[in-house]
């Protein structure tokens, strides 16, 4: 169908996990990709895998996202290897556990760092490059935004702070004239290696959704939540700018 054909794109957190299944579907639609990742070997794996069939279209570029230096680095080299930035998604992310009594300070502020000023940073960059001809922002948020999980309250402060900056961006383009659209997805689990590193030894069927054998389970493959960031980056969904998307099987009447 080609939902995003010529379209310059750059994937933060692209080198594995929803950030390479999105990738991956991106340049399927039609875009130029800029992959960026802080795991420089991970990120040139994929790139070298995906060249051999788009070529061109797609570059790597390290890029730690809370690093003010390393965005305007990663944007001038996505526009200078691809062209003008219409697509941003931000998804590089750190899971840690810890609740209010076993969390650490330090771990607070590294979930922070990560997770909310790469969103900030993100934003402010995507809306610059996008303020001339328009474009879509996509923030990964997640469930833990608005539901209570007592054993990850600093990820879930982090992701909440995604939330608001997405609101409060897609407000200031509106409020501007800017044709930069900005939303933000909020899923359940996904079956990424961030999280089989929070449950070793688990294996597949019990953390993945099963409507039979595992009703309560919550986990989604990342190619599921890839086709959602397609849509909200595509032309598709032009009428809507400051929403949470919430890509959560209906976990809010389950009673969890």
């Amino acid at each position: 169908m080609a939902l995003v054909k010529d379209k310059v794109a750059l994937v933060t957190g692209g080198a594995s996990g929803v950030g390479s299944e999105t990738v991956r579907l991106l340049l399927q639609e039609g875009a130029r990709v800029a992959i960026t990742d802080i795991n420089a070997e991970a990120g040139a794996a994929l790139l070298a895998d995906l060249q051999a069939e788009y070529g061109g279209r797609v570059v790597f570029v390290r890029h730690d996202v809370s690093s003010e230096a390393d965005w305007q680095a990663a944007i001038s080299a996505t526009q200078s290897g691809l062209g003008r930035l219409e697509i941003l998604i931000n998804n590089a992310g750190i899971l840690l556990p810890g609740n209010i009594a076993t969390g650490t300070l330090a771990e607070f502020r590294r979930l922070m760092q990560v997770n909310a000023d790469s969103c900030f940073l993100g934003c402010q960059a995507g809306v610059a490059a996008m303020r001339e001809r328009g474009g879509s922002i996509v923030n990964m948020a997640s469930v833990s935004s608005w539901l209570p999980i007592e054993n990850y309250a600093g990820y879930s402060a982090s992701k909440a702070a995604v939330s608001a900056l997405t609101r409060a961006t897609a407000l200031y383009c509106r409020k501007n004239g800017l044709a930069v659209r900005v939303n933000s997805v909020h899923p359940d689990g996904i079956y990424t290696p961030m999280m089989r590193a929070t449950a070793p030894g688990v294996p597949a069927q019990h953390l993945l959704f099963d409507p039979k054998a595992n009703p309560r389970g919550r986990a989604c493959m990342p190619e599921k939540i890839a086709q959602v960031l397609l849509f909200l980056a595509s032309d598709a969904s032009t009428a809507i700018s400051g929403a949470e998307i919430r890509a959560d099987s209906a976990i809010l009447g389950m009673g969890l």
